[in-house]
């Protein structure tokens, strides 16, 4: 109810402002006794005028008729018919309109002495005039004072003229004379000659078309003035029948729009006032140019309206000016009692909290480590909670400054003050008390632990006297001083009345602390009556004159050794009923401690769930916030730079060597931005409320982050240009507008930090988010995102490449790039070279495509920035249709082989890690992959038509190529193997049918062989290269197998001994070869000797590390397994199947 009575206050208020405005919006009422008044009063209120000089301009053109400014003796405005031939062609409407125009421009008080009309027909006839004079007489609308009409100049129609005027005076209905004057100086009798226009022999300075073009504009700029007074009461109007919003949003949002709308309004009136001030300048250019001259009463009258019509355009300013101060301050006041309240609320909120958290604060503690725990929790809340009580005192200031200055909400501000600082001195009193009484907690058990001491030493001091020698006179007296000098210790140290503990501390005196405080006062009083007794007893000893007697108890010594500081002890001087007390108080005190362990282990569990939400909330806070950010950079660069590389006024600062060279500068820029502004943005703000689910918006958006690649390969391009033109004056010039203090570069430079610091949120989003729901997502998001960092970077050495003939584009995806070491071994070098290629590598950049493997020089260049980037000199490439790979190579864990057309060019790869290896033979491994699957899907498909479509025996094959007519019957013999991808993995059974089966169930499908890291088609008569290796370039195609000791990877039982077994894990040695590829094998864990096939023994040992002697003839390298490489040739694309043959 109170701020719903505060905004209709302040809107009555307000609206109180309205009428002065509109007042003086509305002007004043001129007086008829001011003629210039009502001129300019006439021109506002346009339904005293119907006409304007623009609705009838073409009719004034034809200067059938003009109001020249000339005036007769009595002030009498001439209106002058000039000769015009065709007068009696004007339509009557027309005619009308112009007369009605011409005698609305005077006074209303010139226009009532009347008008002067000149009728000019000396070079007409008698018929023509006197139809003239009856069409005016006719047609005019005001009142006359004089018809002048000059006749004919013709002899005959003077006659003429002259008896006719004279016999048919009355037809022409004009109650005001009408003169025939023969010549122009009898005009001047009736009229000064300095009011006549040079055509009628007079001086007076007219030109019709400067006298239409300031009636036109002097009627606009009145008619303007108008529109933009009722405009300025409409706004008015507008602005003070608003409602007063409840949030700060809708007052912020109504705050701009009005301001806006203002802004508007003041830009208008500023326009209008300069068109006032060109119309006055052009009325008063004569006299300024020439000091004598003299305006007509026209041009004076044209004057005093536009000086008028200027004068109440200013009042009106001024009064829009005055009454917008005042909205503006209420909308301002009402935004800061939005933002006031909105702060209220949210300070009370987390006051409520601390009070909710201080409540919790009533366990006293039931020692004195526990006491101190609690006072330090207590003490660091309280340091925690002051920035919340600091920002609500701090707010209750403000509320202050808005009473002081008179807000129109001052009922509604002061409660709310009020209840801050009550809330604020309440927290700090309550703390207080807290305080206290923990210290008083602190006291007490402080005092009963001194109590327990004191007891304990007691207790001790009473077990340590010797019987035997208190049983003497000396002895006794030294035990009762003991006794005494103990005594006299616990004045400081001993309870002396349980009372006055009880009301002292009674404010802290629960029912377990009561009790506590009761058993330590019951064990006081125990010590205490021990201690009467002993005394008792001894100032008997003390007293007697008796001879000694040997005494027959043990010596307490015997069995007490140490004070008595512990509760086990305690018990051997306490009662029964003392020490199950005792006990039931540490039961008491373990149980609230193992209570309060779980509680706070919960509350621990639930406050780490709250923290990671909040660290959520706070990682999404701060991508939308620099998002928001970098969205506003970006456009200040578009609009302050890039736009006003366009802007003809900043023309002259540009050099001619940058001028159209903003593509360039900028790349696409203005696309990323679009993006980011319409796009991005948004959707990450619909994300705010669920953190944890951001990831799907990257998900979604992936594809659009593609233009960051466009825009990073061209910033070296823009970094050299930049740096060439740094120091233009027009980016100076940019910058100063923009008051940036980072010069372009820098914000050059934004996108490419943005891309890469979203992998950095995403990754903080996802460390907060293990369990969340969108885990997933944002894992995936990261994923991507470090795709397309990759991508980017790949691309950017992609377009260092120099010497490259064809187009980069045409190779595919660039998947991988990296330096290596490489040697090359090719079967037709020369020798020489090969072994010099051997053990010298080269230093080469390499860079994987879909379909090529580029081979590039990397040579550093000199420079800064983007410029001192390498750049890649291309040195070959190889086609990936015909490459083939060994994953590993004998001696070395990061090497690997690339060989081409069946080993005709072997190039071994040494990467820089095993790692980078690992991921560079994957990636290979998928290339080719893909590339023998569609291979064989193609094979397939075309296999089936030639089936389907086969000639008969007789016919011929209609290709020339043998080679072809070779492959298709393969494919025919084979059409069964290429029916899947399972294939890929099988052994050669037609043309080697003796190695079936050491190879047959090595691997049946391409899962298989991957499982085993032996990723491997050498068995494939696709594309092998072990054929190449065994074959030394002969014709049998075997792999050798060097002598040597290998172990065993798979049991055998097949050899051609049947005695002769080995299994995994044998230390087999590799004696010599024999005929019919048989090896003689002696397996040195059994000691047994016997000979097996070679293909089966390639299984056998394949897989083993010791197997690396398994090589190449020319190139000494191995593999890990028979020889991890697959091909596909470049015939997949001929008109049909063919695949490259093994040599031999």
């Amino acid at each position: 109810m109170a701020q719903r009575r505060h905004l209709r206050e302040g809107h009555e208020s307000h609206s109180r402002i309205l009428p002065r405005f509109i007042q003086i919006l509305h002007g004043r009422r001129h007086s008829r006794n001011n003629p210039r008044q009502i001129c300019s009063d006439e021109i506002m209120h346009q339904d005293i005028i119907p006409l304007y000089a623009a609705d009838i301009q073409d009719q004034l053109k034809k200067q059938f008729a003009y109001l020249s400014g000339g005036r007769g003796g009595d002030g009498c405005p001439v209106i002058t018919f000039p000769d015009y031939p065709a007068f009696s062609e004007i339509p009557e409407k027309e005619f009308q309109n112009v007369l009605t125009y011409l005698t609305s421009i005077p006074s209303l008080r010139d226009a009532g002495i009347g008008f002067i009309l000149v009728i000019d027909r000396r070079q007409d006839k008698w018929t023509s005039v006197k139809a003239s004079i009856l069409r005016i007489a006719a047609s005019f609308p005001g009142n006359l004072q004089l018809v002048l009409v000059l006749r004919p100049t013709g002899f005959f129609h003077r006659a003429l003229s002259d008896i006719a005027f004279k016999f048919n005076k009355d037809e022409f209905k004009m109650k005001v004379p009408i003169i025939m004057l023969g010549s122009v100086s009898e005009l001047q009798g009736y009229i000064d000659k300095t009011q006549l226009t040079e055509d009628l022999g007079g001086t007076l300075d007219y030109c019709h078309h400067r006298w239409l073009s300031r009636r036109t504009a002097i009627e606009g700029f009145a008619q303007k003035v108008k529109q933009t007074a009722q405009i300025l009461q409409s706004f008015g109007t507008e602005l003070a029948e608003t409602e007063l919003p409840n949030d700060v949003q809708s007052t912020s949002s109504l705050l701009a729009t009005h301001t806006e709308k203002k802004d508007k309004m003041k830009e208008d009136i500023r326009l209008a006032v300069e068109q006032g001030d060109d119309i006055l300048g052009s009325i008063t250019k004569p006299v300024t140019e020439n000091p004598e001259y003299k305006l007509n009463q026209d041009q004076l009258d044209n004057q005093t309206t536009v000086e008028r019509l200027l004068a109440q355009l200013h009042e009106t300013e001024t009064a829009f000016d005055e009454f917008w101060i005042k909205h503006q301050q209420k909308l301002e006041q009402c935004l800061r009692l939005r933002n006031f309240e909105q702060n209220f609320r949210e300070v009370k909120a987390a006051l409520d909290i601390v009070f909710e958290r201080l409540s919790a604060f009533t366990d006293v503690g039931n020692s004195c480590s526990h006491a101190e725990h609690i006072l330090k929790d207590l003490v660091s809340f309280e340091e925690k909670s002051c920035e919340t009580v600091a920002k609500a005192r701090m707010l209750a200031s403000e509320g202050d400054a808005f009473i002081q200055s008179n807000h129109y909400a001052v009922d509604s501000i002061i409660p709310k003050c009020s209840e801050l600082l009550h809330l604020c001195d309440a927290f700090t009193t309550e703390t207080e008390r807290r305080r206290n009484l923990l210290n008083k907690s602190l006291e007490l058990h402080g005092l009963l632990e001194k109590s327990m001491k004191w007891c304990d030493e007691g207790i001790y001091l009473l077990a340590s006297q010797p019987v035997d020698k208190c049983q003497s006179q000396d002895g006794a007296e030294s035990a009762l001083q003991e006794i005494e000098k103990f005594l006299d210790t616990g004045v400081g140290n001993k309870i002396k009345e349980l009372n006055k503990i009880y009301r002292e501390y009674a404010h802290i005196l629960n029912e377990d602390l009561k009790e506590h405080v009761q058993k330590v006062f019951q064990k006081q009083e125990s010590m205490e009556e021990m201690f009467q007794k002993r005394q008792v007893s001894l100032k008997k000893l003390a007293a007697k004159q008796t001879r000694p007697v040997q005494p027959v108890a043990p010596r307490p010594e015997a069995f007490i050794k140490s004070p008595c500081t512990s509760p086990g002890l305690q018990r051997e001087f306490v009662s029964n009923s003392e020490s199950s007390a005792l006990r039931r108080v540490n039961y008491r005190r373990g149980k609230s401690e193992m209570t309060e362990l779980h509680q706070s282990r919960g509350g621990s569990t639930m406050d780490g769930e709250e923290n990671l939400a909040v660290l959520r909330q706070h990682v999404i806070n701060e991508l939308i916030e620099t998002e928001r950010a970098y969205v506003e950079e970006l456009l200040c660069v578009l609009e302050g730079y890039a736009a006003e590389m366009d802007n003809p006024l900043m023309a002259h600062l540009i050099s001619p060597e940058l001028q159209n060279k903003k593509d360039i500068l900028f790349g696409n820029m203005e696309e990323i931005y679009h993006f980011h502004n319409r796009i991005f943005l948004r959707e990450l703000e619909n994300y705010i409320e669920y953190p944890e689910l951001v990831g799907r918006c990257f998900l979604e958006q992936m594809e659009d982050f593609q233009i960051y690649e466009k825009y990073c390969q061209n910033k070296p391009r823009s970094e050299s240009l930049w740096r060439q033109f740094s120091d233009s004056a027009f980016f100076q010039e940019c910058q100063r507008k923009l008051d940036h203090k980072l010069s372009l570069d820098s914000y050059l430079l934004k996108p490419v930090q943005r891309i890469t610091k979203y992998q950095l949120l995403l990754k903080e989003m996802l460390k907060y988010s293990k369990n969340c729901e969108g885990a997933e997502d944002l894992q995936e998001a990261l994923t991507s995102i470090l795709g397309i960092l990759k991508a980017v970077n790949d691309s950017m050495h992609q377009i260092a490449i120099t010497g490259y003939d064809g187009n980069l584009n045409e190779l595919g995806k660039l998947l991988m790039q990296g330096s290596f070491n490489v040697w090359t071994d090719h079967k037709k070098g020369h020798s020489k070279v090969k072994d010099l290629a051997r053990f010298k590598p080269m230093q080469r950049h390499l860079f994987l495509h879909e379909k090529a493997v580029l081979f590039c020089k990397k040579r550093e260049e000199n420079g800064e920035g983007y410029e001192k980037a390498p750049s890649y000199s291309y040195k070959h490439s190889l086609n990936m249709a015909a490459v083939g790979i060994t994953e590993n190579v004998k001696g070395d864990a990061k090497k690997f082989e690339i060989w081409y057309n069946a080993r005709e060019e072997v190039y071994i790869i040494q990467a820089p890690t095993p790692e980078v290896k690992a991921t560079w033979v994957n990636e290979i491994r998928k290339v080719l992959t893909s590339q023998l699957q569609a291979c064989r899907e193609a094979s397939q498909h075309r296999t089936l038509e030639q089936t389907q479509s086969l000639p008969l025996p007789g016919s011929s094959c209609s290709s020339p190529s043998r080679n072809h007519i070779r492959n298709t019957r393969k494919m025919e013999e084979k059409k069964a193997d290429l029916t899947s991808l399972e294939g890929y993995g099988t052994t050669v059974a037609q043309k080697y049918p003796e190695k079936v089966k050491g190879w047959a169930k090595t691997s049946h499908s391409l899962d298989a062989s991957e499982e085993n890291d032996g990723w491997s088609s050498a068995e494939d008569p696709l594309n092998s290269s072990d054929a190449e290796e065994e074959g030394g370039g002969g014709g049998g195609g075997e792999m050798k197998l060097t002598p040597g000791k290998y172990t065993v990877v798979t049991d055998y039982e097949k050899g051609v001994s049947e005695d002769f077994t080995v299994k995994s894990g044998d230390l087999v040695q590799l004696i010599h070869e024999g005929e019919d590829g048989l090896w003689y094998v002696k397996n040195l864990s059994t000691g047994k000797e016997g000979w097996i096939p070679a293909n089966n023994l390639l299984m056998l040992i394949g897989n083993s590390k010791s197997a690396q002697s398994l090589s190449s003839s020319e190139s000494g390298t191995a593999s890990s397994t028979l020889s991890t490489s697959s091909s596909c040739s470049d015939s997949c694309n001929a008109s049909s199947t063919s695949f490259s043959d093994i040599k031999g």
